[in-house]
């Protein structure tokens, strides 16, 4: 007991010597939210453009858009780690908790306390791990001097600091959760792109409209049903999307000291709605990340390692780093739907896309059990949250036991079965190949929608216009 508080105040005395966002003392509007909100991702958005002094300009970064779109980042810029310092941390956090290696009671104000400290510690050391881990792999083309290599190291952990900090802003003061709210903004650039961009990209053009217009005028109708698949696909997504999130069940409740009052609780099957695949995504990204660690280049021009081998455009083609990445490389122009429909599918691809998919669904699922334990989403939290405000299931009597014993038949099955939807649905996005990968498509989705559910709940007397009528009312 004494060395785990020694280690808390360890923990609690480092996170203090940073800068952090205390909690506002004041209830806040809706609008002075979405105020914070939005500075932050203007914030966000413009460090994005700073690029690292000693970096080569000129160097591609093609080959890490899966990195750029799960983790919010932009290669080459004071973003270039993105949210990953902090998923990582929160990745080993939910491991370590979840599997009860540390035995901490997250239920309880103290348990969230010691969590919440340690992921922040994490995700402040794993911002200098990443640094150097990206700049010693070659991701980052460096001038190769001591000054120059320990500067740019420096400069990609304080890029990691300064998001730790906007997605306490976030979180505090502004709307919603700065981690979705970065990816959003990425994939939507993307997105954007993919669709209606007219510019050239690799010798083509870049959107999938212009793109599919240019090329029957053209008389090229291949070329052209293989620029419309990915906007086909993009839309199908999306639809489904919308729909698994209206999948649910409802828990009527009552409450006990006024009678004939109540209200519903949905229950969704998507759960722990759009984290248990960030994290899983997260960890496929730094599992590619340290297969390029320590890798040397072999005399047919490929760069291997222990982990598998990438080409000279930096994708990879053997290993397990293969097998742990999404048919043609996560291109929308050359996903495992257009290798089928234009007879170019090798069984290696097959392969990799069945690992691909159990990776994601067996890792989702694992992560959404985990979540349910670690963020105060089990049946017993839930039991304890709704009895502290006075409300009861209709039919049982009011104790907390009973009520936890009949959310214990939903939230445990819900848990596992959102988590492997959710994994599935995030490959099936990534396998037909949608826009800004099958899993960015999926995540900001997930992302805007809930962002519109949190607004229908708010009070939006106040609120502009615009968002009136984006809410409906």
């Amino acid at each position: 007991m004494e060395e785990e508080e020694g280690k808390k105040d360890f923990a609690s005395r480092i996170v203090k010597l940073l800068p952090a966002i205390s909690k506002p003392e004041y209830k806040q509007s809706l609008n002075q939210r979405l105020k914070w909100t939005g500075i932050a991702l203007l914030l966000y958005l413009l460090l994005s453009w700073i690029i690292v002094y000693g970096v080569d300009v000129s160097a591609s970064f093609q080959q890490f858009r899966f990195f750029e779109i799960v983790l919010g980042s932009k290669f080459g810029s004071l973003m270039t780690l993105g949210i990953g310092p902090i998923v990582t941390g929160g990745i080993i956090m939910q491991l370590l908790v979840g599997s009860k290696i540390i035995n901490w009671d997250t239920t309880k104000p103290e348990g969230r306390r010691k969590f919440q400290t340690w992921n922040k510690f994490l995700a402040i050391v794993l911002a200098f791990v990443e640094a150097t881990a990206f700049v010693l792999s070659g991701a980052l083309p460096v001038r190769n001097t001591l000054p120059i290599i320990l500067f740019v190291i420096l400069q990609l952990a304080a890029g990691g600091l300064i998001v730790i900090i906007l997605d306490e802003l976030v979180s505090k003061w502004g709307f919603g959760s700065g981690v979705s709210l970065f990816i959003a903004a990425g994939v939507a650039t993307q997105l954007i792109i993919g669709l209606i961009s007219p510019l050239s990209a690799g010798g083509r053009v870049a959107g999938g409209l212009p793109g599919f217009i240019f090329s029957l005028l053209n008389g090229n109708s291949s070329l052209a049903l293989a620029y419309l698949i990915p906007v086909i696909t993009t839309a199908i997504v999306f639809i489904i999307v919308v729909y698994a999130q209206h999948i649910k069940i409802q828990i009527p409740l009552a409450f006990s000291a006024l009678r004939g009052f109540g209200r519903t609780w949905d229950l969704k099957l998507l759960y722990t709605s759009n984290i248990p695949v960030i994290l899983t995504a997260a960890l496929i990204a730094n599992i590619q990340l340290l297969g390029r660690i320590g890798a040397t280049v072999t005399p047919d021009g490929l760069t291997c390692s222990l982990m598998g081998c990438f080409d000279q455009v930096g994708n990879a083609v053997s290993g397990a780093v293969y097998y742990l990445s999404a048919p043609g490389g996560g291109s929308f122009h050359n996903s495992l739907l257009q290798q089928i429909i234009f007879g170019t599918l090798v069984p290696s691809e097959v392969i990799r896309a069945l690992t691909y998919t159990l990776f994601l669904a067996i890792g989702a699922t694992i992560f959404s059990v985990f979540w349910v334990n670690t963020a105060g989403m089990n049946a017993s939290a839930v039991a304890k949250q709704l009895d502290s405000v006075g409300l009861q299931i209709p039919g049982y009597r009011k104790d907390v036991a009973v009520m936890e014993a009949v959310l214990n038949r939903y939230i445990p099955p819900l848990s596992v079965l959102g988590g492997l939807a959710i994994g599935l649905l995030a490959a099936f996005a990534d396998l037909v190949g949608a826009i800004g990968t099958g899993t960015g498509m999926l995540l900001t989705v997930m992302i805007v929608y809930n962002y519109y559910e949190q607004l229908q709940h708010e009070k939006l007397d106040e609120a502009h216009p615009l968002i009136r009528k984006i809410v409906g009312e």
